[in-house]
Order: C-alpha cells, then sequence, then structure tokens
C-alpha cells in the first residue's frame, strides 16, 4: 500500500468526542453487554463509510455508562475518519476512563469491503505479553 502516512494512522485518535455519563453502580459482581449494530465511521484515507457492530461487556465497578450518552458518543464517529483498530481501542479507552471498570472488552465486527471481514478485540487490563 503506498501514501497511508502517520496522519491517516493517527486521525481521530484525539478527535473530540461526546462526554460519556456514568451513574453509580448499586450490585457487585455482574457483566452488562451493550451491542451497538449501527457503528458508521470514514476510512481516514478514501473517505469512503465503514460499518459495523459495536460491542461493549464490562464488570463495572462504582460506575455504569449511561447509555443515551453512551449512543451519543457512538453516533459522533459517523463523521470521523478513523481506522477500525483505533475506533476500538478508543472506545475501550474513553469507556475505562469513564467507569474504571473491573474489567472491559470492546470487539468490532466490521462488513465486508473488497471481499475481506475484519474483527477487532482490545481489553482492560491489557494482556501481557509471555515470552
Amino acid at each position: 500500500m503506498s501514501n497511508y502516512t502517520a496522519e491517516h494512522a493517527r486521525a481521530g485518535v484525539h478527535a473530540r468526542l461526546p462526554r460519556l455519563e456514568t451513574w453509580t453502580n448499586q450490585f457487585p459482581g455482574y457483566t452488562i453487554t451493550t451491542r451497538f449494530a449501527e457503528y458508521t465511521s470514514l476510512c481516514p484515507k478514501t473517505g469512503l463509510p465503514d460499518y459495523g457492530t459495536i460491542t461493549i461487556q464490562y464488570q463495572p465497578k462504582k460506575l455504569c455508562l449511561e447509555l443515551k450518552a453512551l449512543n451519543m458518543y457512538l453516533l459522533a464517529y459517523r463523521s470521523r475518519g478513523i481506522f477500525y483498530e483505533n475506533a476500538v481501542n478508543r472506545i475501550l479507552r474513553d469507556i475505562v476512563e469513564a467507569t474504571k471498570p473491573v474489567w472491559c472488552v470492546v470487539r468490532g465486527e466490521f462488513t465486508p469491503r473488497g471481499g475481506l471481514t475484519t474483527s477487532v478485540e482490545a481489553r482492560w487490563p491489557r494482556r501481557t505479553a509471555s515470552r
């Protein structure tokens, strides 16, 4: 591939997005799973739309995500140029920052483009590489 720049690679990673709001959790030791089947963003190089489903799964500690705010946050990606991999990792980073969960996993299942289907998964805490 030619003409992919560092600017393409970091597009959208630090873009301003709507604030993720939270509410106080009342119960310990359970899992929340939220699916957003209408994820859309733009390829930072071509400007073509990307589509997929984002699944967020986490165990809350003291805070839970407020779903309307989460929806507005995810909808804000529609006008952003960002690669799949960066979007999934950015979503994870922002959720962890907002809720400070016990653990969190964000998965992106993206629709085929050019015959390729892509899935991206990011976890917190991060797995350490074993050598």
